[in-house]
């Protein structure tokens, strides 16, 4: 399997093509609603266009925003896909500088630099994880907390406390769910399991 990537932060890069100034702007988004937070932030009203598109997983949304239908979102798109990335945003914005480009002029000045942005931008590899929650007596809930956050990639914290412990979330990497389940089980000799949401 092929590791995912996306961005570690938000990158920028600026390049003028025949008087036409484009500036990409990319960053790492957690959901649509991240996206289009991003898309508001990064668009200049000033500018003659503000492209855009964006991958989470399967879904994703390209938009030319004026230009020539498949001139501008869908090479955007094709350069973050071009570079394995997800979980990804890209603006691309145009000031137009009086020298038409063309179609094939288009799809390569918005497609090279939102790659050239994604290029030179520092990115980490993507970890599919899994949410879980962990019913814990007093008993054992130091141990539990300790142990199963030593572990690489889980994250442990307190939901809420109940008459004999305490009510725990746990988001883990998928490949660890299994570990996570059997170091549970030992530690506390089966008196807790952990119900995963999928």
């Amino acid at each position: 399997m092929v590791a995912r990537l996306t961005l570690v932060e938000i990158a920028i890069r600026q390049q003028e093509i025949k008087k036409s100034r484009f500036t990409a702007a990319a960053g790492p988004i957690a959901d649509e609603a991240a996206a289009k937070d991003f898309i508001a932030a990064r668009s200049d009203r000033a500018a003659n266009h503000n492209c855009w598109a964006w991958r989470l997983g399967q879904r994703y949304r390209f938009n030319d925003d004026g230009e020539p239908s498949g001139t501008a979102g869908k090479p955007i798109l094709a350069a973050i896909d071009g570079q394995g990335l997800d979980g990804v945003v890209v603006v691309v914005t145009r000031w137009f500088g009086g020298i038409l480009l063309g179609s094939g002029g288009l799809i390569r000045a918005y497609g090279g630099t939102a790659a050239l942005c994604l290029r030179e931008a520092e990115k980490e590899v993507l970890v599919e994880t899994v949410s879980g929650t962990v019913t814990c007596g007093f008993s054992d809930l130091a141990l539990v907390q300790v142990r199963l956050g030593a572990l690489s990639g889980v994250q442990v914290a307190v939901q809420a406390f109940t008459e004999g412990g305490a009510i725990l979330s746990v988001l883990a990497p998928t490949s660890e769910a299994g570990g996570v389940e059997r170091l549970l089980a030992d530690l506390t000799s089966g008196q807790s399991v952990i119900g995963w949401s999928r």
